[in-house]
């Protein structure tokens, strides 16, 4: 893509959806903390870019739309009357290793937020500043909810390591 052209998210959706389908997915699952919730953000963020195309400045303005409506439709999803009127069930998730399995099993704990930040910060290499954009909270805050979530890792593993 040449600097300063204009994305219009109607005429290639397909190739939208090749790079941030990942994004999107990892970022939902991070938040949601169940594969089958994620799955259904992941859906809703592509049919909300499909059913009103929008242009985009550059690929980075797609991305911070695409981890914004993310970010509010796991919001949305997990605030709903109707997920908290039923019980989860256990997700049998398929892992490509063990270290994404151990990841996911230390970050689950966590508050949505603090995965998020987490996982926008080590996993999609978002600065400070970016996630601080797309999750409309300042850069001081962002620092401060990577600062305790990774203080509730450290302590999740000093449990696990003097438990097991």
């Amino acid at each position: 893509m040449v600097a300063g052209e204009r994305i219009n998210a109607g005429e290639n959706i397909d190739g939208i959806i090749d790079r941030h389908s990942g994004l999107v997915y990892r970022l939902a699952l991070a938040r949601t903390g169940s594969a089958h919730d994620a799955e259904d953000v992941y859906q809703d963020v592509f049919l909300a870019l499909i059913s009103k195309p929008r242009v985009f400045n550059d690929d980075e303005h797609l991305k911070a739309w695409l981890i914004r409506v993310t970010v509010n439709r796991c919001r949305s999803l997990l605030s709903s009357a109707w997920r908290r009127k039923t019980q989860p069930l256990t997700d049998d998730i398929p892992y490509q290793t063990r270290e994404q399995s151990d990841l996911l099993e230390y970050l689950s704990p966590l508050p949505p937020k603090y995965r998020a930040v987490i996982h926008l910060f080590y996993g999609e290499e978002l600065s400070v500043e970016q996630i601080g954009r797309v999750l409309h909270a300042k850069p001081s805050t962002v620092r401060a909810w990577l600062t305790r979530a990774r203080a509730m890792l450290k302590e999740k593993l000093k449990e696990d390591y003097f438990n097991g």
